[in-house]
């Protein structure tokens, strides 16, 4: 899913948020948490394809470019980079350690809030792999 998707869903749980509960801080930082958190977890990508070839391509690629983070987001990791398991296990061990150290720190409206963000970020990107497998499997 792109960062667009990831931006515009983000932003509806923001709202949603806002309207059925009271938010743990003022609404606009709810808001720039939600969609800060909900778009931003997608940098660890950057980490495991790194650690799957050893090399930072991808980061020089988009620093080179940075308008294909905009424009073709599939230009940014090569197929072998990474798998869509492993981005989804990086995103849940990010997201666990995340809401682990918010209950930690006793920010337990902002460990929901970070939590609910990135279930949602991790449901999106299943619900596009389910898509883009049965597509394939179609062809």
């Amino acid at each position: 899913m792109y960062s667009r998707d990831h931006a515009l869903g983000s932003l509806a749980l923001a709202v949603v948020l806002l309207l059925a509960t009271t938010p743990p801080g003022h609404p606009a930082v709810l808001l720039a948490v939600v969609v800060g958190v909900g778009v931003g977890i997608d940098f660890d990508h950057f980490l495991v394809a790194s650690l799957n070839t050893g090399s930072t391509k991808n980061l020089r690629r988009v620093l080179r470019s940075p308008k294909i983070v905009f424009l073709d987001q599939r230009a940014i990791f090569d197929p072998d980079d990474l798998s869509p398991l492993q981005r989804l296990l990086s995103h849940v061990v990010l997201a666990g350690l995340a809401v682990f150290g918010l209950v930690a720190l006793g920010e337990h409206g902002w460990a929901t809030v970070v939590g609910l963000t990135l279930y949602l970020h991790v449901l999106c990107d299943l619900i596009a792999d389910v898509r883009n497998e049965a597509g394939t499997a179609s062809s």
